[in-house]
């Protein structure tokens, strides 16, 4: 049985719950095909333990591929991103109190790391089911940046693919839900290998 690890994250800033792994954990042993199955996971939202953990999954599973979620407050669509920067700059600290200003991720990494998901074909389908969506140009500051670009930085020229889905609060009225969206996301992920060519940017 081949892996499809997806992961959320536990609640921050407050929150009683975290959109992003409520939606993962619905889909936790869900097939995306014959002989490939989701294992969902929880990662702290803490810059001090989260890239730790997801290492340890990786090395633990040996997923064929990886999708690693969060929140992006203040987002009404599913944004598929498409590049993780080598900065950590928080705006409030993090689950263990910690407030990482203008840190490396990775001390003398590479500035960026693109995600290597076919992601305006995720876009396209997602679009196709009634689900708002567009490309992201950027994951943020904060510990969502900081596990996607660990997350690239691991796999890098393994094979393996891997890239970050940021989710809204709620989806729009009358739309499928966050799981479903989700769901639809990993499964053109795991089929696709080409990405299309043409715009994921906002819907105007």
């Amino acid at each position: 049985m081949q892996t499809v690890l997806l992961t959320g994250f536990e609640p921050f800033d407050n929150d009683l719950v975290n959109p992003s792994w409520e939606a993962a954990r619905q889909l936790d042993g869900v097939q995306v095909a014959e002989g490939v199955q989701i294992v969902a996971r929880c990662l702290p939202c803490a810059f001090a333990t989260a890239g730790a953990y997801l290492a340890q999954l990786i090395n633990e599973l040996s997923p064929a591929m990886v999708i690693a979620t969060g929140l992006a407050p203040g987002r009404s669509e599913m944004s598929i991103e498409r590049v993780a920067i080598n900065i950590n700059d928080a705006r409030i600290p993090d689950n263990l109190g910690q407030q990482p200003i203008d840190t490396a991720v990775v001390v003398d990494g590479p500035a960026a790391y693109f995600s290597t998901l076919p992601i305006k074909a995720m876009v396209k389908a997602l679009r196709e089911a009634g689900v708002a969506a567009a490309v992201s140009q950027t994951a943020g500051t904060f510990v969502c940046n900081q596990v996607f670009y660990l997350l690239q930085h691991r796999l890098a020229g393994t094979g393996v693919r891997s890239g970050f889905v940021h989710v809204p609060s709620l989806p729009p009225a009358g739309q499928p839900s966050l799981v479903e969206g989700l769901r639809l996301a990993v499964s053109t992920a795991w089929f696709i290998q080409a990405d299309v060519v043409e715009t994921g940017g906002q819907v105007s």
